[in-house]
């Protein structure tokens, strides 16, 4: 019986390849990225009314939410029940090792042209720094970086939800890199693993956190795999932080850039450079991008 079940849940997911060599989706609206092909039980689970969150209310499955007009190459498609499922690759999105990237297909426009890449306007320092203010008390959204979410999540997967469940379902809130690629329009990475190398190092190797506030710039990235902080002065940082346990489980917030430097460098050091030679580092870099 067991063997039954692994061979029928296979079918379920196995990929029917698209005989033309190649297929692109374009995201006509924001578009959640997950790392499972299964929607269905992320979104909705059984009682079309939850989302499969870990203990800290976080969707472990979701990797971004693609910009609209984002270009996708679909590399197969899946049936899953009514639904149809592509497996993509984007050019906005470097998905982690070992890591498969999946789009229910209602949010994509399909076709066999290779689309334009998606144009990307940097918006101006002032109004990146209104957008990162404007966004404090957003709740903390693991892949999260379209503020207001998704509300088509509701129709294509939900029923019977309450008002008061409604952000939570449509992934509205932002994690710490998302803060910022909401920020930019997905103009800057979506990841801490690429923003440690992005724009140019700021010396910091050696100084107090007193000498490292000074010295910083508005926009100025404080930053190690796993999290970031943006530079809004040189008097205040603002992050979105993962809070477990806390009510709303964290969020966006804004705090002094020296206090917040000092707690930081209680347990990491500053260097110049990210030292990709190990695996694990103690440390934190900041990068200066917005001039660069």
């Amino acid at each position: 019986m067991r063997m039954i079940i692994i061979l029928l849940t296979a079918f379920l997911f196995t990929y029917s390849v698209n005989c033309r060599a190649d297929l692109f989706g374009v995201a006509r609206i924001p578009a959640p990225v997950l790392n499972s092909p299964d929607f269905a039980s992320v979104f909705g689970e059984k009682s079309g009314s939850s989302l499969k969150t870990d203990r800290c209310g976080q969707v472990q499955e979701l990797e971004y939410i693609a910009m609209p007009g984002a270009v996708f190459k679909i590399k197969g498609v899946l049936k899953r029940g009514s639904n149809t499922i592509y497996s993509v690759e984007t050019e906005e999105y470097r998905a982690p090792p070992g890591i498969s990237l999946y789009v229910d297909s209602r949010f994509l426009v399909q076709q066999s042209i290779p689309p334009t890449s998606r144009k990307i306007i940097l918006p101006p320092r002032e109004q990146l720094l209104k957008t990162l203010a404007d966004s404090v008390g957003s709740p903390y959204t693991w892949g999260g970086n379209v503020r207001n979410g998704v509300p088509e999540l509701l129709d294509y997967f939900y029923r019977n939800v309450s008002n008061s469940s409604r952000p939570q379902l449509t992934l509205a809130g932002l994690d710490c890199s998302g803060l910022l690629y909401n920020a930019t329009s997905g103009w800057t990475p979506r990841n801490t693993s690429d923003l440690i190398h992005f724009g140019q190092p700021v010396a910091v190797d050696g100084k107090n956190a007193a000498t490292i506030a000074g010295i910083l710039e508005p926009l100025d990235l404080i930053v190690w795999k796993g999290h970031v902080l943006i530079v809004l002065d040189n008097q205040m940082v603002i992050e979105s932080r993962l809070e477990c346990g806390k009510p709303g489980n964290g969020g966006v917030v804004i705090t002094p850039l020296q206090k917040r430097l000092e707690e930081i460098m209680g347990t990491r050091k500053p260097l110049n450079k990210w030292p990709d030679d190990l695996k694990k580092f103690s440390a934190f870099v900041v990068r200066r991008w917005y001039r660069f």
